[in-house]
């Protein structure tokens, strides 16, 4: 197969050996040493990820999918279907690489490398330095697991892997209460979700008899994957159980990529240093439920209904998310409800079929979201740790690396042409106009979706005036401080700006006179079932929806520039007029205080409820009454020792006398040396009396 194709399974093995020796000698090693050993080891995955991506692009299209079992986790079952095929459980340790994984592995390795790198410069001066490489290191090798897992449960495994790196990370500055409350909010919000996601898995088992994705080149022959399972188990288009599966699979995707109603804890999750919110909250972990559910494609293309919920679920967290960033202070939170807004444009364009254009976007976002989160660290970098918008301004020359760069990411999320953000959104937003689910229904969603690409583009341009631009805000002890950040920390900034500047051009639309090759090659990957997205579709309604789109974004852009750069008063000005729908925005709807009060009240409620119950039934009358009735038959147990026992004991012992008078009363001491005293005299008279008279 080729060098790198027959060591896949090494490209998550170089992060777990390093995250292993931090987390057991870390403490002992310079800092140099754990740099290199950290970042070395990401970018050796980086470059076997390269390797076996090339290997597979040279290999025919139909023979694009190679399986690599390290060892058997599961026995195989075998079973024949109703059709009369063998099938078989199998769950073995393995890793699929396909059109599909080589993306993500390329996307988080590199990535992921890029913020390694600019991580040694950040965290430079914070302590637990060699903690927070091991803990960077031990969620490379958990996302490189999930998204080269070959089945279903190895995937879930890796699931569960980033989600305890994402609180170890979310917590890292675990002396901070607010940072050590954020960890447990992403933890046990997530479990929510993943729950979700283990009746999925369950229930896909004990309907279609695997887990394994495909059979496609596996190594066992036996094996059944669930692309073939489908195929033979004769459910017909929106079969209910297919329904569940899809829907359930698709809580634990709104979980770990925080859609309504499981996406409170990623705004909170800004509590973590900066390159955990690029690498996990941004590149990575979160488009995790993106990935699933476009790896799931064959399920939930005999699901319509399951279709439209995620679209639905997606378009709404979208728009909604936005709404929140639009009066957003903290540098980072804006950026946080963007990332759930972007996330709910991939869902909105799985949900109408279209699955290549929702990795297209996630694969764009992370170029960009990756830049602009770094960019957010290096202007709290800049100003000593200050995070509010409303404490900085006119830094465009004072750190001009990282203000360019930025900006380069926001033209880029905004959708400006050419950048990498206008060819996937806009993808996305075709491809739902002229979606087949549900006509009107599309239609809807387009229409959100235009509206999120206009406020996407004014939060944006917000926080790029409010930051760089205008009068400078920032407190005089902090402004003579101001400084560009390190080379470490400028260059990762300057790479990923370039990709967010050229990384939508492998995508170049059909529409537009290009051949898409980021489509082609990733077109085997899906099920060509049910027909849900619209095909490329030519003529004047394309160009005029491209140009709808650059219409909103350029109308965003030209508002946020009114209104925090030309005339600040404006925002202030309307703040005030509506000060009841600027207080819901900034309170989140309140719904923090909404999840208090039905789910974390009530259960602190049921808590006191256990406890009384525990102290009034289980204690008071279980331990407490059992000691009491104890204490009642003590009492009787007392009498019956002194009296009756005692008494008995003082009467026979009186006979006794009587009958055994001195000798026994002599020789019945109780005292061990006595007894010794008395069994070395007598055989003393016995050997005497041998010696004396016994014969001769």
């Amino acid at each position: 197969m080729g060098f790198f194709l027959d060591k896949i399974g090494w490209i998550p093995l170089f992060p777990l050996a390093t995250a292993g020796v931090m987390l057991l000698l870390g403490r002992r090693l310079p800092k140099a040493v754990v740099s290199a050993l950290c970042v070395g080891s990401v970018c050796l995955s980086f470059l076997f990820s390269a390797g076996a991506v090339w290997q597979l692009v040279q290999r025919p299209v139909e023979d694009r999918v190679v399986q690599s079992v390290l060892f058997g986790w599961m026995p195989s079952l075998p079973f024949v279907t109703d059709g009369g095929k063998l099938a078989g459980f199998t769950a073995d340790w393995g890793f699929l690489l396909d059109p599909l994984s080589a993306v993500m592995i390329l996307v988080v390795t590199g990535v992921g490398l890029l913020i390694h790198i600019y991580s040694v410069g950040y965290m430079g001066h914070e302590g637990g330095y060699y903690r927070f490489f091991g803990y960077m290191n031990l969620f490379m090798f958990s996302m490189l697991t999930l998204v080269l897992a070959n089945n279903l449960l190895l995937m879930f495994v890796g699931w569960e892997g980033v989600g305890a790196c994402s609180y170890l990370l979310i917590g890292f500055y675990f002396r901070k209460e607010s940072a050590g409350d954020a960890g447990k909010k992403a933890f046990i919000v997530n479990r929510v979700g993943d729950a979700g996601f283990l009746l999925g898995l369950f229930l896909t088992s004990g309907t279609l008899g695997t887990i394994l994705f495909t059979s496609q080149n596996h190594p066992d022959a036996a094996a059944f994957g669930i692309k073939e399972a489908l195929g033979a188990s004769g459910l017909a288009m929106g079969a209910p159980v297919l329904t569940a599966i899809g829907l359930l699979l698709f809580v634990g995707a709104t979980g770990k990529s925080a859609q309504i109603p499981l996406y409170t804890w990623l705004p909170d999750a800004m509590e973590g240093p900066t390159p955990v919110s690029a690498l996990i909250h941004a590149a990575t972990m979160v488009t995790a439920g993106v990935y699933m559910v476009v790896r799931n494609n064959a399920i939930y293309n005999l699901s319509p209904l399951a279709l439209e919920v995620v679209a639905v679920i997606g378009a709404v967290t979208a728009i909604y998310a936005a709404s929140m960033g639009l009066v957003q202070y903290d540098i980072k939170r804006v950026l946080a409800y963007s990332t759930i807004s972007q996330l709910g444009y991939m869902f909105l364009a799985c949900g109408v079929g279209a699955y290549i254009a929702g990795i297209f976007h996630l694969m764009t976002h992370a170029f960009f979201k990756a830049l602009l989160f770094l960019g957010s660290g290096s202007v709290i970098h800049a100003l000593s740790g200050e995070q509010d918008m409303r404490k900085m301004g006119a830094l465009w020359n004072r750190i001009p690396v990282t203000a360019k760069t930025f900006a380069a990411g926001a033209f880029a999320i905004g959708g400006i042409f050419p950048l990498a953000g206008f060819f996937s959104k806009d993808e996305i937003l075709e491809k739902t106009f002229y979606s087949e689910v549900n006509h009107e229904l599309g239609y809807l969603l387009w229409m959100l979706g235009m509206v999120t690409a206009g406020m996407t583009a004014f939060y944006m341009f917000r926080l790029v005036f409010m930051t760089f631009g205008g009068q400078s805000r920032v407190p005089r002890d902090v402004a003579h401080h101001i400084h560009e950040s390190p080379r470490s920390m400028t260059v990762p900034l300057m790479i990923l700006a370039g990709l967010s500047v050229i990384g939508g051009w492998i995508g170049w639309p059909a529409a537009l006179g290009g051949s898409n090759p980021f489509e082609r090659f990733l077109d085997p990957v899906i099920v060509k079932a049910g027909g849900h997205a619209a095909e490329a579709h030519h003529g004047a309604g394309v160009y005029l929806l491209m140009m709808g789109s650059l219409a909103m974004a350029a109308f965003g852009i030209w508002l946020a520039y009114r209104m925090y750069q030309q005339r600040p008063e404006l925002s202030d000005a309307l703040a005030h007029r509506f000060a009841g729908a600027h207080r819901l925005l900034s309170r989140k709807y309140y719904m923090d205080e909404i999840y208090d009060a039905l789910f974390v009240h009530r259960t602190k409620d049921l808590g006191t409820v256990l406890g009384a119950f525990d102290r009034g039934i289980i204690d008071g009358l279980g331990v407490n009454g059992t000691a009491w009735f104890t204490r009642g038959a003590s009492v009787v147990s007392i009498f019956w020792d002194t009296w009756i026992v005692d008494g008995t004991v003082r009467l026979i012992g009186a006979l006794t006398r009587a009958v055994s008078y001195f000798p026994v009363r002599i020789l019945q001491t109780g005292l061990v040396q006595n007894y010794a005293l008395l069994i070395v005299t007598g055989v003393i008279a016995l050997l005497g009396y041998v010696l004396l008279y016994g014969p001769r």
